[in-house]
């Protein structure tokens, strides 16, 4: 079995480039959906220890909004895009031009909601769907669930069953700006990535490299 301690730099590296090619078609996807000129960059792929995960985040109890969905296919596995909760209110605010969004709020915005949930699904759509096209593996996501919790919360249903097999998972930072506006959007969130036990070797294997890069 492929194990988290064997992934290298040339790994990383190559999951950084399929990430960004997906970044590329998420801004067109979310510039045609809003109207807006949107940039996305993934500057770098990590694999952080379980313990460590939510320190990208700010820590086990930071507030965060959180898309989950299960990956589907010949590498199953499960998939978050989380970012703070004033980050996520501020990105969706922007992007729907509505100063009042406010996740931490007692009383949920449903349009806010939605429009988080739809973002989170095209961003992760749009990456496995890289993933897909690079490996020729058959990755399909799942509808996705919308959170709004404690970080450690929030991920503990998707790290209880994959904890059992090992004790990493893959960050994929993201930067997500606007273009051509005086009040331009600037925020960043985080992708992690949970292949069950036999899928980062099927991930890799149909990369082409082996543990050894």
């Amino acid at each position: 079995m492929f194990q988290y301690e064997h992934v290298t730099a040339g790994h990383l590296d190559m999951l950084k480039e399929i990430g960004n090619i997906g970044a590329g078609h998420a801004a067109t996807a979310l510039s045609e959906m809003l109207g807006k000129t949107i940039d996305m960059n993934v500057p770098s792929v990590r694999v952080v220890p379980f313990n460590h995960i939510c320190d990208a985040v700010g820590g086990d109890e930071e507030p965060v909004t959180a898309v989950f969905l299960r990956i589907e296919g010949d590498a199953p596995g499960s998939m978050y895009f989380m970012m703070p909760a004033a980050e996520g209110s501020r990105l969706i605010g922007q992007l729907l031009n509505d100063s009042g969004i406010d996740f931490l709020s007692n009383e949920p915005n449903a349009m806010g909601r939605s429009a988080l949930n739809e973002v989170g699904n095209i961003l992760a759509g749009a990456y496995l769907s890289s993933l897909s096209d690079f490996t020729a593996l058959n990755l399909k996501p799942t509808p996705p669930a919308l959170a709004v919790d404690m970080a450690m919360a929030v991920l503990s249903f998707g790290l209880i069953e994959i904890s059992k097999a090992g004790d990493y998972a893959i960050v994929i930072d993201t930067e997500i700006s606007e273009t051509g506006s005086d009040n331009a959007l600037r925020t960043k969130g985080h992708f992690f990535l949970l292949p069950d036990p036999d899928s980062l070797e099927a991930v890799f294997h149909s990369l082409g490299v082996n543990e050894n890069g």
